[in-house]
């Protein structure tokens, strides 16, 4: 792939910005209302935060995290930084990859969160592992993803093997 002239480059830098930081916010307000499901003693605001939580999480996160990993690929590909050439891009891939593969496997007990607080409200400790889980997998997640984003902001130095073969005038030093 060719590098990007500079307004596609600032394109996609900028969608994928975007994509990032509005998983990093939709995962704050999942966070928001996996506490409030699991600590609130009002059945009606259980329900809504279980109902409300399976929402934001098929309908905002998980297309954030994709799109933040289709951007961030396509960004790689298109500028000197490539995908293969410097540790800090494979390390923020590999975030990226484990987070949306986890993410996926967490809205499982999301939704069957979701089914019992549709079906009636969640009463003191009903399914209370699987509560404390979701609010412990979206801290972490809380985590896990201002790390990548510190990644592009420190940008380590490290450059692969395959890095190395590639001219050095073509690879960015780090700021």
């Amino acid at each position: 792939m060719t590098l990007f002239p500079p307004r596609l480059r600032k394109l996609t830098l900028t969608l994928h910005v975007t994509a990032s930081v509005g998983w990093l916010g939709a995962v704050a307000a999942f966070l928001a209302l996996a506490v409030a499901g699991l600590t609130s003693t009002s059945p009606q605001t259980v329900r809504g935060a279980y109902l409300a939580m399976d929402v934001v999480g098929w309908y905002v996160i998980v297309p954030f995290s994709v799109a933040s990993l289709l951007t961030g690929l396509v960004q790689s590909l298109g500028t000197v930084w490539g995908l293969l050439r410097h540790y800090l891009v494979i390390a923020k891939l590999l975030i990226t990859v484990i987070a949306t593969l986890l993410l996926l496997v967490h809205m499982q007990p999301v939704g069957h969160l979701a089914d019992a607080a549709a079906r009636a409200a969640l009463a003191g400790g009903e399914l209370q592992g699987m509560r404390i889980q979701l609010v412990a997998d979206a801290a972490a997640a809380l985590l896990v993803l201002p790390a990548a984003a510190a990644l592009s902001v420190f940008k380590p130095r490290g450059v692969t093997r395959y890095g190395r073969r590639r001219p050095r005038e073509q690879i960015p030093q780090p700021r």
